[in-house]
């Protein structure tokens, strides 16, 4: 396992392992995870002499210190080129592919405008689409196209000399607008975090991590591929367009790879719910898998208890489960709850709605899922109000201070200063998350985002909770992506609560008009509030962050500017020219 002491750097790392363990594999690029001898293999040697000539590219490119677009699926490329960036003393910068949707494109154009890259790094399966969008936006910037070739060697090169507090990423929040913030993340901080990672999830008997999750998203790239890298352990990676073709091959890498820590965001673990059929569960075995991280968004009670009751028969075990809590201003891993059945608190909602965590009488109400002790951070809740401590069993802003706290968003001094270096009292150093949560016996629970928690007629109300029990209550619902908004009335100006949700297939005006109907009388019946409007959308309407949140701020807006396209809409929905006129629309 990774031992920080007299670890200067990432780079120094990774070459002491080619060194001492340079046999051991390192990375598995999976395509069929039935068959291991299909998985594209190397070890830690063959990993460093491939990022060794990466790095010997980049430095005949462009000057040390540049900023490098890495524009790579899930492939031996990427590892090998984010670890020639820092080899060659340039910057990271991963980020998915421009793609085909202007909401892509833009997300891209964006990071690479603000990052001021130097050049951009793709395989040569990319060439032609990559080069053609760098024309497209103007940029002249050379475009390396490599692919990992064991022949070529670069003996000669000298590796940037980094240290702990050296650059070596920028990793792009996904961020619920169109302006993503890049976190300035040290080599000190990525040691740090794998340390603190590895130390959570130690992986046994030769054990690796692994999974489908996007490499330019920080669960993906620090979780599953930097800190088990780092730790010696190796990983295991498929593309997430493999797993969302087929729910069952993540749980097939699992188990043919016997994988230790596989994490996943919360939908995941429900699209094996809704996905895959009795059928799919024969002849998988999951008994040995230790950890099934459950983190990125809202950690559901319902759908951990439904995966672990599905899967027994798998041999999936519910103390396997391991909720977590991660920011890519922290690099990623926060807190986690590992070898237990998940702790839930079932919370009294009218108290919850007042900031204050107590027992539901009827022993449900609001569950809470504890995401553990926080790992190697200082950690804080915080009245947002009066920025100042709270105690044990009140909701307030998550704060935290510690080594994998990075140093600010690039080039962007009004947010680092709005986020990072805050006071508590006394103390300084502290960075406010932006998250609201509750510590009770010493654990965290997150209850949601401060931008997202509606006001509605003095009540504080979490989205999530609406979305999840509109899911459950109706089919058509199950397996899509849903936002509940509060937007101004064009009345009364007052907060009104508007659902905009997709539904999983093409129904008529009829059917339509009467799931509308059902929605409203669930959100009456299970929360006392009024749907305003309801929106029902084709699959794909919802936005989503690159790791699968919903972008609730992006929906609000788009509604607003009357930018939705629904296939059905009950209530009012502005129109641009009223927008623009600033007199509403009600229908």
């Amino acid at each position: 396992m990774l031992d920080l002491s007299g670890a200067t750097s990432v780079s120094e790392t990774m070459r002491r392992h080619a060194r001492d363990t340079g046999d051991r594999p390192a990375l598995a690029i999976v395509g069929t995870p039935v068959d291991r001898a299909t998985a594209q293999w190397l070890t830690y040697a063959q990993l460093d002499q491939a990022a060794r000539v990466f790095a010997q590219e980049l430095r005949r490119a462009c000057p040390v210190g540049s900023r490098v677009l890495l524009l790579h699926p899930t492939s031996a490329e990427f590892v090998a080129g984010f670890l020639g960036c820092l080899y060659a003393g340039m910057v990271a910068v991963p980020s998915s592919m421009p793609g085909r949707y202007r909401q892509d494109q833009r997300r891209v154009l964006a990071i690479a405008e603000d990052a001021e890259v130097g050049c951009v790094l793709i395989t040569p399966d990319e060439r032609d689409e990559v080069t053609a969008w760098v024309e497209q936006e103007g940029f002249t910037m050379p475009v390396l196209a490599l692919r990992v070739d064991l022949t070529r060697h670069a003996d000669d090169l000298d590796v940037f000399p980094a240290d702990l507090q050296t650059l070596a990423v920028l990793q792009y929040t996904s961020g619920s607008t169109n302006d993503p913030k890049g976190n300035m993340v040290t080599h000190g901080n990525l040691l740090a975090n794998a340390a603190s990672t590895a130390t959570a999830f130690p992986a046994r008997d030769g054990r690796m991590y692994g999974g489908w999750l996007p490499n330019y998203h920080d669960m993906g790239l620090m979780g599953i591929i930097l800190t088990p890298l780092l730790a010696g352990y190796g990983t295991a990676l498929m593309s997430p367009a493999a797993f969302l073709r087929r729910p069952r091959a993540w749980l097939e890498l699992v188990e043919r790879f016997d994988i230790a820590l596989s994490p996943a965001p919360n939908f995941a673990y429900e699209l094996c719910l809704t996905r895959m059929a009795d059928d799919d569960l024969s002849g998988l075995d999951l008994s040995r898998w230790p950890y099934a991280g459950s983190g990125s968004e809202p950690v559901n009670a319902r759908v951990l208890d439904a995966f672990a009751e599905r899967f027994a028969s798998a041999g999936f075990r519910p103390e396997s489960f391991a909720p977590s809590f991660g920011m890519a201003e922290a690099t990623l891993f926060v807190s986690t709850a590992t070898d237990r059945v998940p702790v839930v608190l079932h919370c009294d909602p009218d108290a919850l709605e007042h900031d204050r965590v107590e027992p539901a009488a009827d022993g449900k109400g609001r569950a809470l899922v504890s995401l553990g002790e926080p790992r190697d951070l200082d950690v804080r809740i915080v009245d947002i109000r009066t920025r100042r401590e709270l105690p044990p069993g009140q909701v307030g802003e998550i704060w935290m201070r510690g080594t994998s706290v990075v140093q600010g968003y690039w080039r962007n001094e009004e947010s680092t200063a709005a986020t990072f270096d805050q006071r508590l009292g006394d103390e300084g150093g502290f960075m406010r998350t932006g998250d609201l949560g509750v510590i009770v016996a010493g654990e965290l629970y997150v209850t949601g985002r401060i931008k997202e928690m509606m006001i509605i007629r003095g009540r504080n109300i979490y989205p999530h909770d609406i979305e999840h029990e509109l899911r459950l209550q109706h089919e058509p619902l199950r397996d899509t992506f849903g936002s509940a908004i509060a937007v101004p009335s064009p009345r009364s100006g007052d907060e009104e609560l508007v659902v905009v949700h997709e539904v999983r297939r093409r129904s008529s005006d009829q059917e339509l008009a009467a799931l509308a109907a059902s929605i409203r009388n669930t959100v009456a019946r299970e929360f006392g509030l009024r749907a305003h409007a309801v929106l029902l959308m084709r699959r794909g309407g919802v936005h989503r962050t690159t790791s699968g949140k919903v972008q609730r701020a992006v929906m609000r807006s788009l509604y607003l500017s009357g930018e939705l396209r629904p296939l059905w809409s009950d209530g009012y929905l502005p129109r641009p020219e009223a927008i623009l006129s600033g007199t509403g629309d009600a229908r």
